[in-house]
């Protein structure tokens, strides 16, 4: 009987073997021609496959000892290797620039090299893997087309691919993607079908469209050609410096990049260290490497949604554990930080995935205290939502750890405000909440500028409790950086008498605050005040103050000296509803 030579990825097995209904083990180690003996494998039933076991076919499994693993794995790189050499990605790609970042090189005393994939057409990487896949069809796989599930830069890379290429692509996102992705798929002419809240969620109906359609499902990450196509990242990098390269930062979703680039990079320089990164609410390679196996998050945070995945591929898991030295978790606000950074070298905008890499490289480098080392990260992916930029401001300077939140009871009385800002002179003052509430104490919520982080935080805290003050750091808090910060003040609990309502326009600069506070009389007691800043020419600031009638001549003298632009707002309706 003739034997049928059938290709079958699962957890890595980039060979190809040869099975038919009485293809003996010797016959398949024969083809694999890998050094093994009937010793080291045996056929066992795929439903009572452990978790060791290796998945060549869909109905059988082999079983392999320790020494069997390795030299599936030495199998597994020869093979990738000649795929990535064999990758046709410039259809549709472009060779993107490796650009040196002078200020992240500075403030990290290392040479830090960006590779600037948000270049591309689709402002992501995504497009290598896809188009690589999909270039591979044949007409007859091609006829029916090809169906993807993504949570947005891989269904660009799939939507232009498809156009390229000439063939039907439908798109299953989920309903969380941001628009700006929705709209790109849209635009390059593939259908788009919106699905659950979660890649996994849109997966799963991708593949029951796959069967109905009898469409070629093109993965995102756990396929060979994919994981080829994402690795000419790492072929144009080494072309692009091939001088020693200490450190390369790649971010981790379903591990297709890092699982591709690191391959490539282990093959032609194995002195290279390979960091991948991750959120620390989405650490789905991470956990599989605690574990020693892939595990399934129960859930994952959705602010770096292109990386949004609960359990990393089979095949990439198998390549990257082998490949990867370490794994680093990134917080929300280190993440912010980064896109930050990122903006202050290149004027770019990334998205929270695209700026993963350098989240890490920051962590690693201030961890390790490397110093003059060659640093690569990749900026992955620019596909970023306007409306999350404010979000991204709020959260950056916390993460550099330019910006201190602190929660500080004060004596309700008048003066006291003035008072303790008078421990600001010279400290930007980034925020300040304030309600009446209680006729003995104040609670403030307040915000200021660091210029040395976490130690001069501490310094701040010990400052306070020497004049008395009893504060607590809120920096790290989740809750009052979330939601806790504008809801500070809201209606006094009860009637706060002769009190009026102004606004006021304040020079964003250290000092203005106290010019206020200071020209005020001395027996106005400040019953309201909601200030941030938004990084514009002038802060704007709402302050309600006990003013008798008697004193109202007196008051506006107050509005003239201080030169301040102000409105009245007492009577707006506003107020009237919900602060008074």
């Amino acid at each position: 009987m003739a034997l049928v030579v059938k290709e079958k990825w699962c957890i890595g097995n980039i060979f190809k073997t040869v099975m038919s209904a009485n293809a003996g083990i010797q016959n398949v180690l024969k083809v694999m021609d890998y050094g093994l003996s009937q010793n080291d494998v045996s056929f066992v039933d795929s439903k009572d496959r452990p978790d060791n076991h290796i998945s060549l076919h869909p109905f059988k499994a082999f079983s392999f000892t320790h020494d069997a693993h390795s030299c599936i794995f030495t199998f597994m790189m020869k093979d990738m290797i000649e795929r990535i050499k064999q990758a046709t990605v410039y259809d549709v790609a472009v060779v993107t620039p490796l650009e040196q970042a002078s200020k992240l090189s500075r403030q990290l005393n290392n040479k830090v090299l960006l590779k600037r994939e948000d270049l591309q057409p689709v402002f992501s990487f995504k497009l290598r893997g896809a188009y690589n896949r999909m270039a591979a069809l044949s007409p007859e796989d091609a006829k029916n087309g090809v169906v993807a599930a993504s949570a947005g830069n891989h269904a660009q890379g799939v939507a232009l691919s498809a156009r390229q290429l000439g063939i039907t692509a439908t798109i299953v996102m989920p309903k969380t993607t941001p628009a700006i992705k929705v709209d790109a798929v849209r635009h390059l002419g593939a259908e788009v079908i919106l699905h659950g809240n979660t890649y996994d969620d849109a997966c799963s109906y991708a593949y029951t469209l796959r069967d109905e359609r009898q469409a070629v499902f093109i993965h995102p990450y756990d396929d060979p050609a994919v994981i080829a196509g994402q690795a000419t990242i790492a072929v144009e990098i080494l072309e692009q410096h091939p001088e020693h390269i200490d450190t390369f930062f790649i971010p981790v979703g379903g591990g297709g990049l890092i699982a591709g680039m690191a391959a490539w990079i282990k093959h032609c320089r194995p002195a290279s260290k390979i960091v991948g990164v991750e959120p620390d609410d989405a650490g789905c390679f991470h956990a599989a490497l605690q574990a020693g196996k892939r595990v399934e998050l129960e859930q994952v945070g959705i602010f770096a949604d292109g990386v949004a995945v609960k359990q990393i591929g089979e095949t990439t898991f198998e390549l990257a554990r082998n490949l990867v030295d370490e794994v680093i978790l990134v917080s929300t606000d280190e993440i912010c930080a980064a896109i930050m950074d990122i903006f202050d070298d290149t004027r770019t905008i990334t998205e929270p995935a695209g700026a993963l890499a350098v989240a890490g490289m920051k962590k690693y480098a201030r961890r390790e205290e490397v110093l003059d080392q060659t640093l690569i990260a990749v900026n992955s992916g620019a596909n970023m939502n306007f409306d999350r930029l404010r979000h991204v401001a709020e959260r950056a300077e916390i993460g550099e750890q330019c910006e201190g939140l602190l929660a500080v009871t004060i004596p309700e009385r008048p003066g006291s405000f003035r008072d303790f800002c008078d421990l600001f002179a010279e400290q930007g003052i980034t925020e300040f909440n304030y309600r009446y509430s209680d006729a003995a104490e104040a609670h403030v919520f307040v915000g200021v500028k660091l210029s040395r982080g976490v130690e001069e935080q501490e310094m701040m805290l010990a400052m306070f409790k020497k004049h008395g003050y009893d504060a607590i750091d809120m920096t790290d808090n989740e809750m009052a950086k979330i939601h806790t910060r504008y809801m500070v003040g809201g209606r006094a609990s009860h009637a706060v008498d002769d009190e009026i309502l102004y606004r006021f326009e304040f020079p964003e600069r250290p000092g203005a605050l106290l010019r206020f506070l200071n020209h005020m009389a001395t027996g106005w007691n400040i019953s309201l005040f909601h200030y941030r800043n938004h990084g514009a020419a002038y802060g704007r600031v709402l302050v309600g103050m006990q003013v008798p009638q008697e004193d109202m001549p007196q008051f506006q003298k107050f509005l003239d000296d201080v030169g301040y632009r102000y409105s009245c707002e007492t009577d707006n309706p506003a107020y009237k509803l919900f602060l008074k």
